[in-house]
């Protein structure tokens, strides 16, 4: 998701490398959207609508002095995407309510200073499954391996296969058509990172890079279909899907995970 200032004609393409005078707008525009997810996870619960959560999302920007950065992107309506179940992502909030047993999929963005930040959550309505809690902790750890594994002198290959290895060895599959991605003074920058290897291979990553990961995991298989809004993207078995998301600037060492409170 991008805002209507960060328009798709305005990026020519490109690796970007932050100064550090950018990464720190960068760093304010991830403490929103952390924030923003800490107060959403706490109101999801049974028999809240999914518009309801998108109105919590566009009140804890405004009220952080960011601004929401998906609405308004190719004419998505709403300033948070929430999927639901055998939904994956881009998930349009609406009257939809939520119910016992559900999986939510929260994504935010926003954009502080002319520099955004993007993270996502899944959570568990009311009471959930064993299979179902089993799935987001696995999505949840999976982000952690691409984090790990993104450094500098790394390739963006080592991020997805790190990703796939630790979501396959426990049964799962990775979505292939849904991609993370660069991120900056644009939601959508070079380079792609895919949630798959081969490691080793893709751009090479550098200090001073910012990238979102954001593994999307399937009980079922990897394959996807889009709905007819042409918007919210599913599983095409109709199984349950998890997705979880960071903003990070690469070091030489450990990564900073960007998309967190302040």
């Amino acid at each position: 998701m991008k805002t209507a200032s960060n328009s798709p004609s305005s990026y020519s393409g490109g690796i970007t490398v932050k100064s550090p005078q950018e990464m720190d707008a960068m760093r304010r525009a991830g403490a929103v959207v952390g924030a923003t997810l800490a107060v959403l996870r706490e109101s999801v619960k049974p028999g809240i609508k999914t518009r309801e959560l998108d109105a919590i999302a566009n009140r804890e920007i405004k009220k952080l002095g960011a601004k929401p950065a998906f609405k308004g992107y190719r004419g998505f309506p709403a300033t948070i995407c929430a999927s639901v179940n055998d939904e994956i992502v881009h998930g349009i909030p609406g009257d939809r309510v939520l119910r016992e047993g559900d999986l939510v999929k929260m994504d935010v963005g926003a954009v502080d200073d002319g520099f955004i930040g993007d993270a996502a959550i899944t959570v568990g309505v009311g009471n959930i499954s064993p299979e179902s809690a089993d799935l987001i902790e696995v999505t949840r750890l999976s982000l952690e391996e691409g984090i790990k594994a993104a450094r500098g002198g790394a390739r963006v290959g080592d991020i997805g296969d790190a990703v796939q290895k630790f979501a396959e060895a426990r049964g799962y599959s990775v979505v292939r058509e849904y991609v993370g991605h660069g991120i900056g003074r644009f939601l959508h920058e070079d380079p792609q990172v895919p949630n798959y290897g081969p490691g080793g291979r893709g751009a090479l990553l550098r200090r001073g890079m910012t990238i979102a990961i954001e593994p999307m995991v399937n009980i079922g298989g990897w394959h996807t279909r889009l709905q007819d809004d042409q918007w919210t993207v599913v599983t095409a078995d109709k199984s349950l899907s998890a997705h979880f998301e960071h903003t990070i600037a690469i070091n030489d060492g450990e990564a900073e995970v960007l998309t967190v409170p302040r």
